[in-house]
């Protein structure tokens, strides 16, 4: 196994193991739909399951399939990611760990929706009337892994730039 990989596999069990750990503790201890307040109207860590997917898109669908669905999507989903993670020089190393934070993510999802047809959502965090949907360690690694992807893509200056409005005709 080379280097690349072994990192994959050290990091991305890490990264699961701390995701289920963190489920099965609020699975344990806080009833769904329950919550224990953290840091007064900001952070409470709450037990809330959502059968759709990012946000709760896709959870009021009533098809009996959708859960498989959403495997399926994980499914491919994962085997693109490790295509892309292969595929990835490995100096390029902003982007090897931003895939793999989203293949662990997906990961830990996906065991949600294999146990429970859903995934268990925990962390809650809201101000005065604003609230942010509830999400879980899961959620975050895919987050933060595209938000690295999406800087080293700036960095690279791979997203192309905004025209100078002075240099086109219609500006003279």
């Amino acid at each position: 196994m080379s280097n690349r990989y072994l990192q994959l596999f050290l990091a991305s069990n890490v990264l699961i193991i701390l995701d289920q750990y963190t489920k099965m503790w609020v699975n344990t201890h806080i009833p769904k739909h329950r919550f224990i307040m953290v840091i007064d109207n900001f952070f409470a860590i709450t037990h809330i399951r959502n059968p759709g997917v990012a946000f709760g898109l896709g959870a009021d669908w009533s098809s009996e399939y959708k859960t498989y669905l959403f495997i399926g999507f994980s499914v491919i989903a994962i085997v693109a990611i490790l295509i892309f993670f292969h595929q990835t020089p490995p100096e390029n190393k902003m982007v090897r760990v931003g895939l793999i934070l989203i293949f662990s993510g997906a990961i830990g999802n996906l065991i949600d929706r294999i146990l429970y047809q859903e995934v268990i959502d925990f962390l809650d965090f809201f101000y005065g009337s604003y609230h942010w949907p509830a999400f879980n360690i899961a959620d975050s690694c895919i987050t933060i892994g595209v938000l690295l992807m999406f800087v080293d893509l700036i960095q690279a200056g791979k997203i192309p730039q905004a025209e100078d409005s002075s240099d086109t005709p219609e500006s003279t």
